[in-house]
């Protein structure tokens, strides 16, 4: 098995030394570079390259600059999607974002984690388990996503909020780690 098919499965893999994962990444991150140098408003060019880098595109969508992501075809996000400066997508597992999603800036999604184990750390390997953000959902600035989490629809989560956990539909969340600060009709 391959060091890419592992990572798409979820599995401990090691992305440093495999040729065509380094690759993808670097094309990614030119991509990526090349997007956040467009002037803001050359709309037209920005959604033309985000179109590139995004895997799977529903509707109506856009990014702030700068963003940058791992892979960018694990990536699919909903219609009515706007995200403000800053977005970092760590995508070596599949990132779903749902319909009518609100991101705030400076907030990451980050699919990828590494073994508690310090061997198998030191050894270069990682895991990515995917992040699932439903519909309706408003991320505040600074908001961390982490690995393996599925978020519900109609959720707000507050600004700083760690979410190191799956959240149920129709709350709002705050702190680190979060806590249901009200729920939502």
């Amino acid at each position: 098995m391959t060091e890419k098919e592992k990572m798409l499965k979820g599995e401990l893999y090691n992305a440093n030394y495999d040729k065509e994962l380094i690759k993808e990444r670097q094309n990614i991150k030119d991509l990526c570079f090349k997007y956040n140098m467009v002037n803001p408003l050359n709309f037209e060019k920005r959604i033309k390259i985000l179109k590139k880098i995004i895997g799977k595109i529903k509707g109506d969508f856009f990014i702030e600059q700068p963003f940058t992501c791992d892979y960018g075809y694990n990536i699919e996000i909903g219609n009515n999607f706007y995200s403000n400066h800053n977005l970092v997508i760590l995508d070596a597992g599949t990132v779903k974002i749902g319909d009518n999603v609100f991101i705030g800036p400076n907030c990451g999604i980050y699919t990828s984690g590494h073994p508690l184990e310090k061997d198998k750390r030191n050894k270069g390997l990682e895991y990515a388990h995917k992040i699932i953000i439903g519909n309706d959902v408003w991320i505040g600035g600074n908001v961390a996503i982490l690995p393996g989490v599925t978020i519900g629809d109609n959720v707000v989560i507050g600004a700083g909020t760690v979410v190191n956990k799956n959240v149920p539909d129709n709350v709002v969340i705050a702190g680190n780690p979060f806590k249901i600060i009200k729920e939502l009709n």
